[in-house]
């Protein structure tokens, strides 16, 4: 079996969470490939390496001594070469990052060296072969990854019985460039690694215990996810949870490729799997209906009335392609007869509602013409609710039990999720009482 692990920056922030990293490699031999993030935050006062290195660039741009803030990021890597004993050249790569900063700013390489710095550190206290992510991870001069040309460049590195490691973030243009991926871009690393070397399992480390019920800053120690399919995650993440990036997720899914998310800190938690089908694990372990609930704030709702309007050919698309001049995406549309709504954040139109609602009276002269703002949207997941006869029902019966006054209600043909609308004054409440019927109260009755 073959297992890529990824650790994020919580994971490698210091000496102690190195350690944690070690136990982990080590407890399992097939963990054969290993990527890092640069060094996270140790406590909440202190800096990710990341930001401080963006934080480095930005001095130097505008011709301000950055030497007290890379200070910071030299300190901390001496404070784990020493604490760990190890023996890389800390001060030659110092210099050399400061020698080609000074001679010609690249804020790609700049940032890029957080990645790099913990990687040199990791792969020594693992024992393990470190592999530069320039001379593996092939961009195409459009951004987008060449994976023919990194599958060829990992191949040529791999060493049998050798375990591999491969700073996150970045990798390099076929001029040899370095090229920076977008935030969270050490995810994409993983998935990439994982998808070339055709791994069994792609594990991501972090600093929670795979995913939960629902947000924790809304609901006091919510339940974790088991299991999860992409199409959920993908649900999940469009209305707002905080997942995975979605290039992190495409190049494992392309190829069946589970992810484990699981806690440093907690190693011997499962955490949350996901895959692409959960049927043969349901069957022996049923899921619960709600798989996730998630949602955001500041939605605007734009509302259409028109007669015999749902008759016309075409009217819908009319609609839709004035927000597309404006560059606004669609959120969702709820339609019932001769009435259309459109659904868009509310930043999204701040600068251009007024024009777009002129063009829409101007061209369709409607009946009637709403706007309605401060809406939330909130989005119930669970692949188990179309198993769960009057599902729709309950959700809307518990709000009225609650006071809650639902404005939109959007249900996807598959019965994968339902959306609902309401003000964002009940957004909280509202997670509250779906949490509290569909999940406490359907795990104690379990």
């Amino acid at each position: 079996m073959i297992k890529v692990a990824k650790f994020g920056g919580s994971s490698v922030a210091n000496s102690t969470q190195f350690r944690k990293v070690k136990k982990i490699i080590d407890a399992d031999h097939d963990r054969k490939f290993i990527v890092t993030s640069a060094c996270g935050k140790e406590t909440h006062e202190d800096h990710k390496v990341t930001d401080l290195l963006y934080l480095c660039a930005a001095h130097i741009k505008y011709g301000v001594s950055y030497d007290s803030i890379f200070q910071l990021i030299e300190d901390k890597y001496m404070s784990i070469k020493k604490d760990l004993g190890l023996k890389t050249d800390l001060k030659a790569e110092f210099k050399k990052i400061r020698a080609v900063i000074d001679r010609d700013l690249n804020t790609d390489y700049l940032v890029s060296r957080g990645e790099y710095l913990t990687g040199l550190l990791l792969a020594e206290y693992l024992e393990a072969e470190f592999v530069d992510a320039s001379q593996v991870m092939a961009f195409h001069y459009d951004g987008s990854i060449d994976m023919e040309r990194t599958a060829e460049l990992l191949n040529s590195h791999v060493q049998k019985g050798k375990k591999i490691l491969v700073p996150g973030f970045y990798g390099a243009l076929p001029n040899g460039v370095i090229k920076v991926m977008s935030r969270g871009g050490s995810d994409i690393t993983g998935a990439v690694l994982a998808n070339v070397v055709d791994a069994d399992v792609y594990e991501n480390w972090t600093d929670v215990s795979g995913f939960l019920v629902a947000d924790p800053r809304i609901i006091d120690d919510p339940v974790r996810i088991p299991r999860i399919t992409y199409n959920e995650l993908r649900e999940m993440s469009y209305m707002g949870a905080n997942v995975l990036h979605d290039d992190a997720v495409f190049p494992v899914r392309s190829k069946n490729i589970p992810i484990n998310v699981r806690n440093t800190n907690d190693p011997d938690n499962p955490g949350t799997m996901i895959l692409n089908d959960c049927s043969d694990m349901d069957q022996k372990e049923p899921p619960h209906a709600v798989t996730g609930i998630t949602g955001r704030k500041d939605f605007t709702v734009i509302t259409i009335v028109k007669s015999h309007s749902s008759a016309e050919v075409g009217f819908l698309r009319k609609i839709l392609s004035i927000f597309e001049e404006y560059h606004v995406s669609i959120e969702s549309v709820p339609i019932t007869v001769d009435t259309f709504s459109v659904i868009v954040q509310t930043k999204a139109v701040e600068k251009c509602l007024y024009e777009i609602v002129s063009r829409l009276k101007k061209e369709f002269v409607p009946d009637d013409l709403r706007i309605e703002d401060h809406l939330a949207m909130i989005a119930v997941v669970g692949r188990g609710m179309k198993k769960v006869p009057g599902m729709s029902g309950q959700f809307l019966s518990e709000f009225g039990k609650n006071g809650i006054n639902i404005k939109v209600i959007n249900q996807s043909s598959d019965e994968l999720s339902i959306a609902v609308g309401v003000d964002d004054r009940d957004f909280e409440k509202a997670i509250h009482a779906i949490y509290d019927k569909f999940v406490s109260q359907a795990r104690r009755l379990a």
